[in-house]
């Protein structure tokens, strides 16, 4: 029973509203949340979008703007795309694009008080659904995460929009989304909550689901099982971040891409491809630090199935062969700093023990193509 002193527990599960539409078919929709949008998205979603979507909009009689976010989901852009808010008097604000797109729109919603819409132009992330934003520098580096109160309003998803997206972004979003089990299933602690248990659980769904149909899908874009593994990518991976809570915390998969993109040379690749080689880096250290091995059985499961749909498996993968040692060690530092989740791992992790699993995946995978 729930007293006076009870501290207050909020979960952010979904949005409040999920429409698998036509982008057309959606503008009753979003009409009924606003009249003024501010329309938010990054230059290359924006040219294909906009004609189209402003067609749609002014169809709902709706005064509509339009603002790129630049350079990135940082703190100047979003005081810059405050100030287009105020100057539009917008009453809500739709997000078109990819992950970094989404979260500048969720986060300047979220500062502004107003409404939210997503349209996801790709199955990279689950951004288009969960109640939170990542926070980057001007020159891309990973900074800070902000927790928002409440999913987007509206989530839009348009599998047509999607499968016009390189099939790279499908293929990151896979590594993205398996992440949430091997993440999920350490830092829950083996928790005995209800709804911890259920969203590990439907991370090892998610998982199963990727691996039996990630493949298939790949092979046939914009078939039915294409459309399954897209709506587990941005959405049941959503589910699981909105059921668990902060204790199915990111734990080094995420880590470690947040180090790597301290590293300019990795700012080609995308979120779910540095996600990816992390969890070969947490099952790494899980070998290494403490003799799993599970862990390392998973990996090698991890590494065949990398190598069929075509996720990176060592730093050469993700381009980075040839960086320095000096910014290897950078990268590793910032993703053992103090307040790094790879902390959430029940061993202790040092910058040199990262470097040598970090290295380490590039030397095994050599060997084993040996």
């Amino acid at each position: 029973m729930f007293t006076s002193t009870t501290s207050v527990s909020r979960l952010a599960i979904a949005p409040s509203q999920v429409i698998r539409c036509t982008l057309a078919q959606g503008g009753e929709a979003i009409a009924r949340i606003g009249k003024q949008p501010l329309v938010v998205g990054g230059v290359q979603s924006l040219a294909v979008v906009q004609p189209q979507l402003q067609l749609i909009l002014e169809q709902q009689q709706l005064s509509t703007a339009f603002a790129h976010y630049s350079p990135d989901c940082s703190e100047s852009t979003l005081a810059s795309l405050k100030a287009k808010v105020k100057q539009h008097q917008a009453d809500m604000i739709i997000g078109v694009g990819g992950g970094k797109a989404l979260d500048t729109a969720k986060l300047l919603a979220h500062q502004c008080q107003i409404p939210v819409v997503t349209i996801p132009t790709s199955a990279a992330t689950c951004a288009g659904w969960t109640a939170l934003s990542n926070i980057y520098s001007e020159q891309g580096a990973y900074l800070y995460d902000v927790p928002l109160e409440r999913c987007p309003d509206l989530l839009l998803l348009d599998y047509g929009l999607i499968e016009t997206a390189p099939q790279r972004t499908l293929v990151a979003g896979i590594g993205d989304a398996l992440a949430k089990w091997y993440e999920a299933s350490v830092s829950s602690g083996n928790s005995q909550q209800t709804f911890i248990i259920g969203a590990v659980q439907q991370a090892r769904v998610l998982r199963d689901i990727l691996f039996q149909k990630s493949h298939a899908a790949l092979q046939e874009p914009g078939g039915e099982v294409w459309r399954e593994v897209v709506d587990a990518t941005v959405m049941l991976a959503g589910v699981i971040g909105g059921l668990g809570g902060a204790q199915c915390r990111t734990v080094a998969a995420h880590a470690v891409h947040n180090g790597l993109t301290h590293i300019l040379a990795a700012h080609d690749t995308l979120h779910g491809e540095k996600v990816a080689y992390g969890i070969l880096v947490q099952l790494r250290l899980e070998e290494m630090l403490q003799g799993n091995q599970l862990a390392a059985a998973a990996r090698q499961q991890l590494l065949k199935f990398y190598a069929e749909i075509g996720l990176p498996q060592s730093l050469d993968d993700l381009g980075l062969g040839n960086i320095t040692l000096t910014e290897l060690r950078q990268a590793a530092e910032i993703t053992c700093s103090p307040n790094s989740d790879i902390h959430h791992l029940p061993f202790e992790v040092t910058p040199d023990h990262l470097m040598a699993a970090m290295v380490s995946t590039k030397i095994q995978e050599e060997a084993r193509k040996k």
